[in-house]
């Protein structure tokens, strides 16, 4: 559920009235509910109480500093896959000792930031990294914390850009090779063994790759637990999201009313199926919660410019564009499009809304039934917290949005819009 909802006429996060945000901040502009984000951390953490566990926020979903100071207040541990957002990380308060470093292509000097800061332990995805992992830790005189990343060749049935756990997938050992990987990586002299991960993929709205995954790798954590004492099973994240109608998934009365068969997947029914394996291994597990923790957290509030009428189709042209929000050219996402005025009427219009940006992918939906708005008018794009602004460019020279932040009736800029001077600075420094 989320804190977006009409009142008054109005599109409101929390007590805000998101017409006023768009008045004095402009837009495009993200905005983003603080109380949100402290009941899905707080649902998933009470969900798993009754096993030892941590919960490691994937930075990569939503990085801004505001939203990390708010999970570290809640306690938070964190998911990190750079060197920038461990930084980020510390910047906002949060504890490298809590922080697990995931990622295909870890450098020298993010490994060496990494150990510098007391890192509690690098997710490696090969042997190849844990071997210059084992080889920085030695130049520096430390022994490196270090967990493999297992792929169990597990179908995620999601897009194929955020599937990650098959074998065709750049992620992970192979699950056939991974206990001689183990093996051999426990000779290294500056590594210790902490822990093993897996992740199979993002926006899942099935239980039963969860399910199939934990069932696979519970018996090789404790394999791995008995051979080198590892401490820590990382089962990764994934959960999905309701971007479909994200609006009314905000109401607790749509989640009662929705048919058991085709009720989406809660974040209780997810930790409910994998605990019952889980909690026999007697191992910390960690959960690397993103997109459910800040997705519909998020919205991405746009005006409409002009009304275009060609012959095939209608358009709506808005100030926001790919270079703002980009998942719907790069994953073909979904985000529901809403007014900030309350329609009146159940009346719809066929349009597709697009952006100023020279790409024909520049779009955010194509033929869709929408509730009617003109130019001048203010729309928000839904379920646009997670991989939202993170993804955004400077593409044809234009400015990154502002950052709000609401917290009950306060509304707080997180991050001042970019101007041309921004953009231009260290350009001209050296003309």
């Amino acid at each position: 559920m989320h804190s977006f909802h009409y009142q008054n006429g109005s599109l409101h996060c929390e007590e805000v009235d998101l017409n006023q945000v768009a008045d004095v901040h402009g837009t495009p502009a993200y905005v983003y509910s603080a109380n949100t984000i402290r009941d899905h951390y707080r649902r998933l953490d009470q969900a798993m109480a009754g096993v030892n566990h941590g919960i490691e926020y994937a930075v990569k979903a939503n990085s801004n500093l505001s939203v990390l100071k708010l999970l570290v207040e809640e306690g938070s541990g964190f998911d990190i896959v750079s060197g920038g957002e461990l930084r980020r990380v510390i910047e906002a308060g949060g504890d490298a000792g809590k922080c697990t470093f995931a990622g295909v292509g870890k450098t020298r000097e993010e490994i060496e930031y990494a150990l510098q800061q007391g890192i509690y332990c690098f997710n490696a995805e090969s042997e190849e990294e844990v071997a210059f992992i084992n080889q920085v830790a030695g130049e520096m005189g430390v022994k490196a914390p270090v967990a493999f990343r297992v792929n169990p060749n597990v179908d995620a049935k999601t897009h194929k850009y955020i599937s990650t756990g098959k074998s065709e997938n750049k992620f992970g050992v192979d699950f056939v090779g991974i206990e001689a990987a183990y093996d051999r990586a426990a000779s290294l002299p500056h590594v210790t063994l902490k822990g093993l991960q897996m992740h199979i993929g993002s926006q899942l709205t099935s239980l039963q790759p969860f399910v199939e995954a934990v069932e696979k790798v519970t018996p090789l954590a404790l394999s791995l637990k008995s051979a080198y004492g590892i401490e820590f099973f990382s089962i990764g994240g994934g959960v999905g999201i309701v971007y479909d109608p994200a609006l009314e998934s905000g109401k607790p009365e749509w989640w009662a009313a929705q048919e058991e068969e085709h009720k989406p997947l809660t974040i209780e029914q997810y930790v409910a199926g994998v605990l019952p394996t889980l909690e026999k291994t007697g191992l910390k597990i960690l959960v690397e919660p993103g997109r459910y923790i800040v997705g519909n957290a998020g919205v991405m509030l746009t005006r409409c410019l002009y009304e275009k009428k060609g012959s095939a189709k209608t358009f709506r042209i808005v100030d926001a564009g790919m270079n703002d929000l980009i998942r719907p050219a790069l994953y073909q996402g979904h985000h529901d499009i809403v007014p900030l005025n309350e329609p009146r009427d159940a009346a719809m219009t066929q349009v597709d809304v697009v952006g100023p940006i020279c790409e024909t992918g520049d779009f955010f939906c194509q033929n869709a039934d929408l509730p009617d708005f003109s130019p001048g008018e203010a729309i928000a794009l839904m379920s646009a917290g997670a991989y939202g602004f993170v993804m955004a460019s400077n593409y044809n020279s234009r400015g990154l949005p502002v950052e709000i932040l609401v917290d009950g009736s306060d509304a707080k800029v997180v991050r001042p819009r970019q101007s041309l001077d921004d953009i231009l600075a260290s350009e001209k420094a050296v003309l």
